[in-house]
């Protein structure tokens, strides 16, 4: 599937917005949504360096753990309707995730189909030969070397737009910047400059609206009695119909839950946006001041007015790190005096790994629905609850240690205060991740394509 310069909207639709996210709402954009792409969002700082991992232990892995799932749902659909995908579900392994994704077709009984794998993204080397800093805490990247996973710069749209000037139908990347997913599209069907600077900042505007999936279309926005959202359970992910200026038109499939008005495409525009005149991306420093909001009809919002100027001579790279071990324990209590309980629970946990000597970095010691999420100054408003549930979790530096924070909150059973009950524990490895600015060229991004 090759495509001519465009003069009509391009229909872009979103497949995910996260890892995890729900599958059905892909296929009923492909097959209802008169798609000309369908993008599916899917990498977070944390998960490309889980990936990573994943791909240290068996170099035929690292990509999305639901690319199988998705692509056998999707593909014979999408190239029966003639949508092509673009995703950054390649994660850590774009090219195993390609070569998967044509035997995944192959056995669907599908052909002449071309897939392509964008890499570049894996900039390991050039950040351990470089003297860096990170952006957060300013700590020189060399001291943590020997702990250091993965480091990932975040590509922009020219290698997807290259790739699909070179026919591909399935394009899977590994870090992109979540707008170029859709920006890549856009500048292939309508031929856009890479330094027509306003064109790019809006297009930017389409794809920052679009890349969260069901939270444009009234998921993550709804509140009951403040902002209610119908058939949360149906909810239908966004469609952009995109004019030849950038201008897009926000909606979903008619039958699908959600809604899509001024408000939730507002709330979604601001979503991660820390300065709205300088959105920082590797194809464009954007400006959203002058954005504006229109409601044309029922499910039908028009956004425009992005601008933007010169992209940045570097690209924001995530370094992935082993920064030890989280261990957590958890226990009910409920009924009368279920709080004094629970609190005198937490107070034997920790006297208990004081006299055991676990020595953690960070402890945290909550009652979940009192005080875990907001402390002591807003928790227990509203008078005593009747339930409750005790955590306590704990970084540490060896597994060890870890996995003793969450066993003295299980010998609560039998060692703790009554009625203690549904203990869980569990203790995992901590991928930390900071941010060092590569230059640009520094990065050499490419593509290669699988054919079935």
């Amino acid at each position: 599937m090759t495509s001519t310069r465009r003069t009509g909207p391009v229909r872009l639709g979103t497949g995910a917005g996260y890892s995890g996210d729900r599958i059905e709402p892909a296929v009923e954009l492909a097959e209802h949504g008169a798609l000309d792409y369908l993008v599916f969002e899917c990498l977070a700082e944390r998960t490309i360096a889980i990936a990573q991992q994943a791909r240290r232990g068996d170099p035929s892995l690292g990509y999305d753990p639901l690319l199988d799932a998705r692509m056998r749902a999707v593909l014979p659909v999408a190239m029966r309707n003639r949508v092509r995908i673009v995703s950054n579900m390649g994660a850590a392994n774009p090219l195993a995730a390609a070569r998967r994704t044509a035997e995944l077709a192959h056995s669907l009984g599908l052909s002449g189909l071309k897939i392509a794998a964008v890499t570049g993204d894996d900039v390991l080397d050039a950040v351990r030969q470089g003297d860096y800093r990170f952006e957060e805490s300013g700590e020189r990247v060399a001291d943590f070397d020997a702990r250091i996973v993965s480091a990932n710069a975040y590509l922009g749209a020219a290698p997807i737009v290259d790739a699909l000037a070179a026919g591909a139908d399935v394009v899977l990347t590994g870090r992109v910047a979540d707008p170029s997913l859709f920006t890549a599209p856009l500048i292939h069907e309508y031929g856009w400059a890479m330094d027509d600077w306003n064109t790019l900042g809006q297009a930017t505007v389409v794809g920052h609206l679009l890349e969260c999936a069901g939270q444009v279309t009234g998921g993550y926005f709804a509140d009951p009695g403040f902002k209610d959202v119908p058939d949360l359970a149906r909810l239908g992910f966004p469609i952009g119909e995109v004019a030849a200026d950038g201008t897009v038109v926000i909606t979903k499939v008619p039958h699908a839950g959600g809604c899509v008005t001024e408000a939730t495409c507002k709330e979604q525009l601001l979503y991660e946006v820390h300065d709205c005149s300088r959105y920082l991306q590797p194809d464009v420093v954007a400006d959203f001041t002058g954005v504006r909001v229109e409601q044309l009809a029922k499910d039908r919002v028009s956004v425009s007015g992005g601008r933007g100027t010169p992209r940045t001579a570097t690209l924001k790279t995530s370094v992935a790190y082993v920064d030890g071990f989280i261990g957590e324990g958890q226990m009910s209590y409920a009924g009368p005096g279920a709080v004094a309980r629970a609190r005198l629970a937490l107070e034997i946990v920790r006297e208990r790994l004081r006299i055991t000597g676990v020595a953690a970095q960070e402890l945290r010691f909550d009652l979940i629905g009192v005080d875990a999420l907001h402390g002591e100054t807003l928790g227990g408003r509203g008078g005593e609850p009747y339930e409750v549930r005790v955590r306590v979790a704990g970084r540490t530096a060896s597994l060890a240690e870890a996995v003793q924070i969450g066993n003295e909150v299980e010998t609560l059973y039998t060692n703790g205060p009554a009625g203690g009950g549904g203990a869980t524990k569990s203790a995992r490895e901590v991928i930390a991740v900071q941010s060092v600015l590569l230059p640009r060229d520094c990065v050499h991004a490419s593509f290669e394509l699988v054919e079935v």
